[in-house]
């Protein structure tokens, strides 16, 4: 027990690698955070290693620069102000025109409050003339900084206005604690136009349990949202770490789903196609604008293809634009957003090209990519890709580096993860595919350190082996017993009672021609290897290895009451062990083989046998002679154990056999009854029917009935298809029928054959 559980927790390459790779797996599979961290940052690196690209000419940008607040003033600016933008751009042709920046609040001028006050006062002194109330009602409108903005809001007639929502009242319940029922419905209503207007399942099953779900809008005031043609929310939803690195291009709020400020200023540029949300089982699938369709993750967000630093869009200052100093033929045909990229408003985000990337540039880079269909791709089949090369470039490195010597296996890892890196970097510079790089360099780098490791203690062990290496020439187990009593270090036996194990290969010299030197010393090693372990695992003595020929002796040095059933057990467990060995090399294209196996218990005599110089603790006698027969006598009946009644009278209460003939071995003329080794008793009831079928075909073949002889073994061959044992007897019932045998027929086969 010991021994076989040493076998399994032993330590070899193969194992660390196999060891390894699940772990790797399992850590990829469940997204272990700190992992998934590291990957990130390797994204950011490829991102900045791939360099600047250059964007579309459709997108501009408006930027409230530090130039504009100091020559117009401090932001927030008069809405008049934003009035002529819109109209100075609207002239100079801009197709789609969109503000990162959210209105929420009237603009409270001293105007609007002298025209209110003045109306208050009139109604207060009875003055009722609607033709001067109208007249102050029309003049509050021209004068109000709202009504401004929304009438050029409503000429230009191409405006998105950006709002943002919040997402958890439970965070922020003091500062969310004004929004009432109706305020949500009612800011609701102003932001219908940035709705998805499809939501299709390809599968016709949907979920939305992964998109962002808002809990209130925080929209534009209503003078404003209901002249704009269009809006769209400018949330971010950054990483763990800070990072802008996916878009979310959908958000739900109660049961309808609303697009990005992004999305909604592309549908406006492509005059508003059908916008539709495509869910599945697992979540979002992607977003389809017309003919065009968005890649998004399950949580519907976009994997943002930053094309470069700030100022990769280009960035025209409003207060040139107010000015004149750019002309408005710059804008024609163009997407304009409007947004804050000066320091001091602080709508700066953390993005792979920067810590001070314009959040307005964030969303100028998402519109590029959906334009220009620049996305980056990593999706669930580029997951199983990732699968495949932590499984590949794991079993590369395991598989080589353990077959070669430290230098020249340090040069092939290195190698192997520069050509790994090189196919990572290819892959996103080429054609934009995300392939994971941390996982399958932590496993290489894993398995190459527990390989090397494993070669340190090895070569260890080594040196302890050359130290030590006489030892091996005598059994573990005879060297304890001579420690014990030193007297047994002598010439001579004695006479026990023991059991003796002889296999061979069949057709050994027939395979050894078609291998080279070194092939079959490896397929021998390892068969030999194979078969001694059970030998040792029943704490049998390996007396010795005769070319492809091993000999087994149980019931010494030590005494075994049931040696009899370890040599039956070991040679089960040698036909166990020869299965897997034979299903492995035929995998691998190499010969396969198979093994006799004879056992034979009774007196023979033990002990050291040789000269004074050199000696051999073996067996002898006419029993080990007549187990080596048995073992030749399987090539006969086409099994591969047999045992001799001897051996059968020791284990028939346990082990299940069948007896198949009574011989004569050359040299011996007393018959001896011999058996087929099948199974334990507990696989008896596979077995019974077979035995008791034979065994009538046995009893009559012995009574000379060979017609009813022949039919009892046809009967066994349909029990068990191609019994080469039962074949063996109709041929003989056949013969022996053809040319009667002498009488008087005793039924006993002469071995003329050892």
């Amino acid at each position: 027990m010991i021994q076989k559980l040493k076998t399994i927790l032993r330590i070899t390459p193969v194992r660390i690698t196999f060891f390894v790779i699940p772990v790797a797996l399992v850590l990829f599979l469940s997204d272990f955070q700190f992992f998934r961290l590291m990957e990130l940052k390797t994204l950011d690196l490829r991102m900045a290693s791939r360099g600047p690209l250059v964007p579309g000419n459709e997108t501009a940008i408006a930027a409230i620069d530090e130039k504009s607040i100091s020559e117009l003033g401090r932001w927030p600016w008069p809405r008049s102000t934003i009035a002529r933008l819109v109209d100075l751009l609207k002239k100079g042709g801009a197709k789609a025109i969109g503000f990162d920046i959210v209105f929420s609040e009237p603009d409270d001028r001293a105007d609007l409050k002298t025209i209110d006050a003045l109306t208050a006062e009139m109604k207060k002194s009875g003055v009722t003339d609607s033709n001067v109330l109208n007249l102050l009602q029309r003049q509050r409108a021209s004068a109000g900084e709202d009504g401004i903005l929304a009438a050029s809001i409503q000429k230009a007639s191409n405006i998105t206005l950006g709002y943002f929502f919040h997402f958890s009242q439970q965070e922020n319940e003091k500062e969310l604690a004004h929004i009432t029922q109706y305020r949500m419905e009612d800011h609701a209503a102003r932001i219908v136009n940035s709705r998805y207007s499809a939501v299709n399942s390809l599968s016709g099953t949907s979920n939305d349990g992964y998109l962002p779900r808002a809990f209130a809008p925080e929209t534009n005031i209503s003078i404003l949202a209901a002249a704009a043609q269009n809006s769209g929310f400018f949330n971010t939803l950054p990483d763990s770490d800070g990072s802008n690195r996916w878009a979310p291009l959908v958000v739900a709020l109660g049961e309808n789903y609303y697009s990005s400020l992004a999305v909604s200023m592309v549908c406006s540029y492509l005059d508003f196609p059908v916008l539709s949300l495509n869910l599945e089982s697992y979540g979002a699938n992607s977003i389809g604008i017309g003919e065009k369709t968005i890649p998004t993750n399950e949580s519907g967000q976009l994997l943002i293809n930053y094309l470069g630093p700030p100022r990769t869009f280009p960035h025209y200052s409003v207060a040139d634009i107010l000015s004149g100093t750019i002309p408005p033929d710059t804008f024609r045909d163009k997407i304009v957003l409007v947004g804050a990229t000066a320091v001091g408003i602080y709508d700066l985000r953390v993005t792979p090209f920067s810590s001070t990337f314009p959040g307005v540039e964030i969303h100028a880079t998402v519109i590029d990519n959906i334009l220009h269909e620049n996305f980056l791709t990593h999706s669930s089949f580029i997951r199983m890709i990732d699968v495949g090369a932590i499984i590949l470039f794991g079993l590369i490195m395991g598989l080589l580096v353990s077959r070669l010597r430290p230098i020249s296996g340090m040069a092939s890892a290195l190698l192997i993860i520069a050509v790994f890196i090189a196919m990572n970097f290819l892959a996103f510079f080429r054609f934009n595919v995300w392939l994971n790089l941390v996982y399958p360099l932590t496993t290489m780098m894993m398995i190459y350190l527990g390989i090397t490791i494993y070669h340190y203690f090895k070569e260890e062990q080594e040196k302890k082996k050359i130290r030590s290496a006489f030892q091996y020439y005598l059994t573990s187990s005879v060297i304890n017993e001579m420690l014990k009593n030193p007297g047994k270090l002598k010439l001579g036996g004695d006479r026990r009672n023991l059991t003796v194990l002889f296999s061979d290969i069949r057709g050994f010299t027939t395979i050894s021609e078609k291998m080279t030197p070194e092939e079959l010393i490896m397929l021998l090693n390892e068969y030999l290897t194979a078969m001694t372990n059970q030998v040792f695992y029943y704490d049998g003595l390996l007396d010795k290895y005769m070319g492809d020929a091993i000999m087994a002796v149980f019931g010494a040095p030590l005494d075994q009451p049931d040696h009899a059933r370890r040599a039956c057990l070991t040679a089960l467990a040698m036909m166990r062990e020869l299965r897997r060995l034979q299903n492995k090399w035929e995998a691998e294209g190499r010969p396969v083989f198979d093994i006799g196996i004879g056992i034979n218990s009774g007196e023979m005599v033990v002990g050291n046998m040789g000269s004074a110089m050199r000696f051999d603790y073996t067996v002898m006698g006419d029993m080990v002679n007549l187990g080596s027969r048995l073992e030749g006598a399987n090539k006969e009946y086409g099994t591969n154990i047999i045992i001799s009644e001897f051996t059968y009278n020791h284990v028939k209460d346990t082990i299940c056999c069948r007896e198949i003939d009574s011989v004569r071995v050359k040299g011996k003329t007393r018959p001896v009854r011999i058996f087929e080794l099948l199974g334990e008793k507990k696989d008896e009831p596979g077995y019974q029917n077979l035995i008791k079928v034979f065994a009538t075909g046995l009893t009559l073949y012995r009574d000379g009935k060979w017609d009813d002889a022949i039919a009892a073994f046809q009967d066994a061959c349909k029990i068990k298809h191609d019994d080469f044992v039962s074949t063996t007897y109709i041929e003989r019932c056949k013969t022996l029928k053809q040319h009667p045998p002498a009488h008087p027929w005793d039924g006993v086969f002469v071995m003329t054959k050892k």
